[in-house]
């Protein structure tokens, strides 16, 4: 292993590439995730050379600190770098979330790489600036002014003059840029994109598809031992006593760790681990008294301390309901739902003279480093966290609590460790998706059209991601002596500033009135959102389109249940009460996609027997910056409670468009993780711990499942700011399902999963009314 510091990166590199190739950007990627040893990160963000870098043959290396999770954010930004610095997308090196080399960005989640490098800022801004630098170098070196300089893959010409000519590598020449990003630098109009905008092909995809492709699982250190962490069996139970020598026949056992109530075991190998690990005697006090899961629901409306919030409250609700012509009630109820890799977690740690290397796959590079820090009581400046793929998650699974774990057993043994998480290690170890019960009340008027909108919801709470000071948050932090984020009582009060509507809990039909403007999507004024949250018995944290999925759910599922009461087509009931152009465009371009044939929802034919069809549809504005519908084809076998989803269509507005195929690969691949939210996953439990621990045990869709056919319609709107598409799709699935069951058999589910039981007995409890 061949250490470099930052200072030797940056002159060896003469733009930061010491260790890339020009080889094809299709080969295996490796890119800022080597073997380099730790040192203090000082990367300015405000500096050009902190994100831009240019060798001498041309190849442009940027930094960013948004990392690829299965997103397709290396190819995005890849094509942003290209574009803006007019060179081939083959040209351009990226190396993603390295704390020694890459600026702070924070954790890559909430769909939140695009509004942040794509628009005036940082990466975008970077590169912006990093061309005009360059069309200042050749001014100067050509004798020529700039507005008379065009750019061709990375060569400079004058127009007067073609023969006066210079490549970036012959400006650069060795050197670094010097100067502070240019708030001016202007970035390059949708109409003059020649790589952005166009469809690029995923440049991870060679190297996954071929298994050329080198996961944190595959890295290897020198010197590099194997853990094996030991977890209490009950949740939440204490560290008695640990029998170090009841392992002490296992050949290659290097050492026994405890700290507090953390326990592991470190092993020249990973069988050796293993073994240790199982065999070890740990005593255990205390634990398990997990509520009962069949009431569940129920306990989470009384449980406390509840901390409370209001994201819109007109104060009329209750008058306008007492009003209304009519009334409509509904409840909610979304389970946990586990991450569910199909790769169990995985890191790599390197702990020793003071220095620590931690190779993760963590969204939270930086925040992971400040964790690292805090749990081995070391100077900041002297931890790396280089990011390194791993299983996708799109939310906080098991990568964090693995991180911590081969820190903690890397700093006893003082030499490298690499710590796998078995599957169910993994399924106890993550942070769960969130449960919640949501109640909803609408009230209308004599036409039929809604006056006033009360939702009231709880949501249990434990830890989260850990950030940047919170080790505690997830599992291995809390047993190493780290308190997490726990529930604090506080009252709701008055809505302060403007509308903001972060987690979806507004439904899209409200006006959104607060701080004196009414920033949402619909009409109705008369309106109020109450949250409670309450404390969970397990760790909880974000899972793609978190919250935003479970309130999705209600609302559209519960406008349809409105629609189907007055008779109303359900396109056209949502119609009625938008006001937001942009989601009125998505609703009608999927409607009209999908063929829809306006009709009161359930169909004529629902009550028959056999398979019935139907489709359903619904719609969001993703926390007030993309625009998503969906509509959804189905067929129900009434005898088996049996679901065939069939088609989606899904029209989708995220501003301008980076890379069409992208996004419609985030399109299809959040419509079928959210199939598998909606029609399976489900975490379970005994009064000791979760039970749910394999595949066995939680239900995720099936290799070799009928995929149903998904159509985009992608709507390219130039002159908005770029928005995120990771998480929208998948917010629209549940209730898209939800609402063509009812549409075919007028069964209405409002329970996530729509478990073949489930359908059975919404048909049984409608044929009985």
């Amino acid at each position: 292993m061949t250490p470099f510091s930052r200072r030797e990166f940056l002159q060896g590199a003469a733009a930061l590439i010491v260790s890339f190739s020009s080889a094809s950007i299709l080969e295996p990627l490796a890119f800022g995730q080597g073997p380099f040893d730790t040192h203090a990160s000082h990367v300015d963000p405000g500096q050009l050379d902190s994100w831009i870098a240019i060798a001498a043959d041309g190849t442009v290396t940027a930094h960013t600190g948004k990392c690829e999770l299965g997103q397709g954010m290396l190819t995005a930004q890849s094509q942003l770098v290209a574009e803006e610095l007019s060179v081939p997308l083959a040209r351009v090196r990226l190396v993603q979330c390295d704390t020694d080399l890459c600026p702070d960005q924070g954790t890559t989640s909430g769909s939140q790489s695009t509004p942040n490098n794509f628009n005036d800022r940082n990466l975008a801004q970077a590169a912006a600036t990093a061309r005009e630098a360059l069309l200042g170098l050749a001014a100067a070196k050509l004798g020529v002014p700039a507005a008379d300089l065009t750019i061709t893959d990375g060569t400079i010409t004058a127009a007067s003059d073609k023969t006066k000519r210079v490549t970036y590598g012959e400006l650069v020449a060795g050197r670094r840029f010097n100067l502070p990003l240019s708030a001016t630098a202007k970035r390059k109009t949708a109409g003059e994109w020649k790589v952005l905008g166009t469809p690029a092909m995923r440049l991870d995809m060679a190297a996954m598809a071929t298994g050329q492709f080198e996961y944190v699982h595959n890295v290897h250190v020198s010197g590099m031992l194997h853990g094996r962490v030991v977890r209490p069996p009950r949740l939440g139970g204490t560290l008695v006593d640990v029998d170090e020598g009841s392992v002490s026949h296992i050949p290659g056992v290097v050492k026994v760790v405890r700290r507090k109530n953390f326990v592991g075991v470190v092993a020249e190998r990973q069988s050796q681990a293993a073994q240790a690990a199982q065999q070890l005697k740990v005593q255990w006090s205390g634990g398990g008294n997990l509520p009962v899961q069949g009431e569940f629901y129920d306990r989470l409306r009384t449980m406390t301390p509840s901390r409370d919030a209001s994201t819109v409250n007109s104060k009329d609700v209750d008058a306008t309901l007492a009003q209304a012509a009519s009334v409509i009630k509904a409840t909610y109820l979304h389970p946990y739902q586990a991450h569910a890799s199909l790769g169990a977690s995985c890191a790599v740690a390197d702990v020793h003279d003071g220095k620590a290397t931690i190779w993760s796959a963590t969204q939270s590079a930086y925040p992971t480093r400040n964790g690292v820090a805090i749990l081995l009581g070391l100077p900041l400046e002297s931890v790396r966290v280089i990011f390194t793929r791993g299983s996708g998650c799109y939310g906080l699974n098991a990568a964090d609590t693995v991180s911590y774990d081969a820190a903690l057993l890397s700093h006893a043994a003082g030499r490298p460790v690499r710590v796998q998480l078995t599957r169910e290690e993994e399924f106890l170890s993550e942070s769960y998706g969130f449960a919640c019960v949501i109640d909803q009340r609408i009230g209308i008027d004599r036409e039929g059209t809604m006056v006033a909108w009360d939702y009231e919801a709880w949501w249990p709470s434990l830890g989260g991601r850990p950030g940047y000071d919170k080790p505690g948050n997830v599992i291995t932090g809390l047993l190493a002596g780290f308190e997490p984020d726990r529930v604090a009582a506080r009252a709701a009060g008055d809505v302060a500033g403007g509308f903001q509507n972060r987690s979806n809990a507004a439904p899209s039909y409200v006006a959104g009135c607060a701080g004196g403007n009414c920033g949402g999507a619909g009409k109705v004024r008369s309106e109020r959102v109450l949250t409670h949250t309450v404390p969970s018995p397990f760790f909880t944290g974000p899972l793609r389109s978190p919250s935003r999925l479970q309130n999705t759910f209600a609302h559209e599922s519960f406008i349809d249940e409105v629609a189907a009461q007055v008779k109303a087509d359900p396109v056209a009931y949502r119609l009625r009460h938008l006001r937001d152009e942009r989601l009125i465009e998505v609703v009608k371009q999927a409607a009209k996609a999908a063929g829809w044939e306006a009709r009161p929802s359930p169909k004529p034919a629902a009550g028959g027997g056999g398979v019935a069809t139907g489709r359903g549809i619904a719609c969001v504005v993703y926390e007030g910056e993309s625009y998503v519908a969906m509509v959804g084809d189905v067929d129900v076998d009434r005898t088996s409670g049996k679901v065939r989803v069939k088609r989606f269509v899904v029209a989708h507005d995220c501003g301008p468009i980076s890379n069409p195929d992208g996004l419609k690969n985030q399109i299809e691949g959040g419509t079928l993780q959210g199939m598998s939210r909606a029609f399976g996953e489900e975490v379970t439990w005994d009064d000791q711990n979760v039970t749910s621990i394999d595949w066995g045990t939680y239900d995720s869709l099936p290799l070799g499942f009928e995929v149903p056919a998904v159509e985009s319609v992608l709507i390219n709107r130039i002159g908005v700011s770029a928005t995120g598409a990771g998480e929208t799709a998948i917010s629209l699935v549940a209730a898209a399902i939800g609402n063509a069951i009812f549409d075919a058999t007028g069964a209405r589910i409002r329970e996530v999963p729509f478990t073949p039981q489930r359908i059975k007995a919404a048909l049984a409890a409608k044929s009985s009314q």
